[in-house]
């Protein structure tokens, strides 16, 4: 079989095992700084630069009053983190959500580093968040948070600066409300400043559905590398919102099936197959998948263990550890959230031999399809849907036939294949540009 020197095995387990404790484990920068650290030794990257590369270059904390519905005045907490600008602008979504830390931003701005240096593109990574719950607060109170957010990190955000776009617990409203903000502020209207905006304030066709299409694109080019067909490759998907409906519904339209979705509140199954058209009805119209009548109701938790070819945890972090990881039965692991797998886990699934389609490559549609809308927004000039999924489909093709290739030539798995080729490309800009100093 061709793919077989692609087949993860057991790569870094004196890094993590031994380095990372179990209360570190589920640490979403403590996860990364791991994979960074082992990518960097066997590039044998230089002392200077791993030091410039493994730490975030800003990192900004404000606390901002917001006049709530009733009267009162509550304070948030926000953070934005630019880990590189060495090859471009920062890049990277805004969260809203009461889980929002420090560690979780930085960590996620330096995944959007190496995920941008994977698919080269000419952005470097960046991350915000607002601690707060989005479901508990009206859409007033949700712009005088947005509002007064951008407003106190008015001087960090631009075009040619740090480009935010929507994350969990936000969404094109939200773009819209920063672009309005900083727009006011420079005395003119400045729509490159965010990405994934509505069409109509110069949002590209294709943003919504960019992350799940890459998530399409990198699960053919898996079957193909492995000699697996599409007829009978039987797919779970945890997680159903934006991300992960789309990836289900595109790949269902290609083959494959569908055999199980998990939600937050609950999950479905029907190993026949699940028609995703329908039960994306169902959900519109009772604002979630539980009691959809075309398939029977599941465990959320226990559907990522059962039997399927591809396996997309499409949510939240730290969704597959220690404690889960070897009951895993996927042959492919397809990564459509952001550090959804621990390093520990890592090694587990290495010793299982699954086919790891790592984040920073898998779910790298999303910043892909930004940075056309940044393009289109820059030049006045905007593309066809078609035009701008052709575009995508080629990147995430490329992108994921450099990382294989780099897996082969380097004996590793696709995961540190991805973050070598990353490293390497930013450490590389990094050196040409020199220190400045």
């Amino acid at each position: 079989m061709a793919g077989e020197s692609l087949i993860p095995r057991t790569f870094h387990k004196e890094t993590t095992m031994q380095t990372l404790t179990l209360e570190q484990e589920t640490n979403p920068w403590e996860a990364q700084a791991a994979r960074f650290e082992f990518a960097a030794k066997k590039l044998n990257l230089d002392k200077g630069l791993w030091k410039v590369l493994s730490q975030p270059s800003r990192e900004i904390i404000v606390h901002i009053p917001v006049s709530m519905d009733d009267g009162s005045v509550e304070v948030f907490t926000g953070y934005r983190v630019q880990h590189s600008v060495a090859r471009g602008p920062g890049k990277g979504g805004i969260r809203y959500s009461p889980d929002v830390s420090l560690d979780e931003v930085r960590a996620l701005a330096s995944w959007m580093t190496w995920k941008c240096a994977v698919v080269n593109i000419p952005f470097g990574g960046a991350k915000g968040g607002v601690i707060c719950d989005p479901k508990k607060l009206s859409q007033g109170e949700l712009e005088r948070i947005t509002r007064r957010y951008t407003a106190e990190l008015i001087e960090f955000l631009g075009p040619e600066k740090d480009v935010p776009a929507p994350d969990m617990g936000t969404d094109e409203q939200t773009m819209a409300w920063i672009m309005d903000t900083y727009s006011m502020h420079m005395r003119q209207t400045v729509n490159a400043v965010v990405t994934g905006k509505p069409v109509n304030l110069g949002g590209s066709r294709g943003r919504t559905a960019a992350t799940g299409r890459g998530l399409s694109v990198v699960c053919d080019e898996a079957l193909k590398t492995l000699n697996m067909p599409v007829e009978g490759c039987r797919v779970i998907v945890q997680g159903f919102g934006n991300v992960g409906s789309n990836a289900a519904r595109l790949l269902a339209d290609k083959g494959y099936t569908i055999i199980g979705i998990a939600e937050y509140d609950g999950g479905l199954y029907n190993p026949d197959g699940i028609d995703i058209h329908a039960l994306l009805e169902h959900r519109k119209r009772a604002r979630t998948i539980v009691g959809f009548a075309g398939a029977e109701a599941a465990d959320k938790d226990e559907l990522l263990t059962y039997a399927c070819e591809i396996l997309i945890p499409a949510a939240t972090e730290n969704v597959i550890t220690s404690k889960n990881a070897d009951k895993l039965r996927c042959k492919i692991l397809c990564e459509g959230a952001n550090g959804p797998t621990t390093p520990i886990a890592d090694d587990i699934l290495a010793d299982k031999k699954v086919f790891i389609i790592p984040d920073i490559l898998a779910n790298a549609g999303g910043v892909t399809t930004s940075y056309f809308e940044w393009v289109q927004d820059r030049m006045g000039y905007f593309w066809t849907e078609a035009e701008v999924n052709q575009r995508l489909d080629h990147i995430m093709t490329e992108s994921f036939r450099d990382v294989i290739t780099y897996a082969q030539n380097h004996n590793v798995n696709n995961r540190i294949a991805a973050y070598m080729l990353a490293i390497d490309r930013v450490a590389y800009t990094t050196r040409q540009r020199g220190i400045y100093a």
